[in-house]
């Protein structure tokens, strides 16, 4: 392998990704050992994760993308890395229309770039069935108010998928709060097959939330929008905010709407570019 790869380095909120088209990615490699590799932050790139973006299968998606968490596991979706991708297609002419159909495992997603910048995601329904998000137990029509034991603390939480599984807790304590010490026990908690995204939360009044999360797959990040529709989603179950909040993250807000006429949950927030290079081949050639 000679031949450098061209990349994109962008982030919304400041959760990082590499964005890199298909044409120019290498093919023949164990793409979860690349991804691992090029979001290295000491021997690589650095990033949350790898977007690869593909032709798609499906007839109604403009495009496809292949999604590697830092430790090169798959993900289902990343509502942060949409954004990221939804600028880039539009401001490479990739995608010529402001709303566009992406293929990913959790299915078709479909974001639209807002006249101000922001781009505005349909994240598809909650998924609050046990066995659908997946979360082992009896089943429940929701996952609320469950006692959940990670290392010496005992958490409440509110489970369910947006597409891939969230874990969420209220605690009051959030500033001060172990995010190291317990993300990880949530994360690979036995009660989760497919391990867990780990968010804790506070209330800050009746629109408005903040939360830190622990991410599967990349630990602590800025910012998560997936995370963050789990988290309003879970607040609005539990009556503790109404439909249209603010969540802030550590790396900014992103405004979140359950519609109650569709049970459709819709993200908008930015979505930036922090710079472009080339990865060299000795990277993916020693995989």
């Amino acid at each position: 392998m000679t031949k450098c790869v061209p990349f994109t380095k962008m982030h919304g909120l400041g959760n990082d990704f590499i964005l890199v088209e298909g044409d120019d990615w290498p093919p023949g490699l164990d793409n979860h050992s690349a991804a691992a590799s090029v979001c290295h932050r000491r021997f690589g790139v650095g990033a949350d994760g790898l977007i690869i973006i593909v032709p798609p299968e499906r007839e109604d998606c403009q495009l496809k993308w292949l999604f590697y968490n830092s430790d090169g596991s798959d993900a289902e979706m990343c509502g942060n890395g949409i954004r990221c991708l939804t600028r880039y297609v539009l401001d490479k002419g990739i995608v010529k229309q402001r709303s566009f159909g992406v293929e990913t495992l959790a299915g078709r997603i479909e974001p639209r770039m807002q006249k101000d910048g922001c781009i505005r995601v349909d994240m598809g329904e909650p998924i609050f069935r046990r066995s659908d998000i997946p979360m082992i137990g009896p089943e429940a029509e929701k996952v609320m108010g469950e006692e959940l034991k990670a290392g010496d603390r005992v958490f409440t939480i509110t489970a369910l998928s947006m597409g891939n599984p969230h874990c969420v807790s209220f605690i009051d304590d959030l500033d001060d709060f172990q995010l190291q010490k317990y993300g990880p026990l949530i994360e690979n908690h036995p009660s989760f097959p497919n391990r867990v995204n780990a968010e804790f939360a506070r209330v800050v009044g009746s629109n408005h939330l903040r939360m830190r999360i622990w991410e599967r797959g990349a630990g602590i990040t800025l910012a998560s929008g997936t995370g963050s529709c789990a988290v309003a989603i879970a607040g609005m179950i539990n009556g503790l905010v109404g439909r249209r909040v603010t969540v802030s993250l550590p790396g900014g807000d992103l405004e979140l709407e359950w519609e109650e006429a569709t049970n459709r949950v819709f993200m908008t927030g930015p979505a930036e570019y922090a710079f472009t290079g080339e990865i060299d081949p000795a990277l993916l050639d020693d995989l």
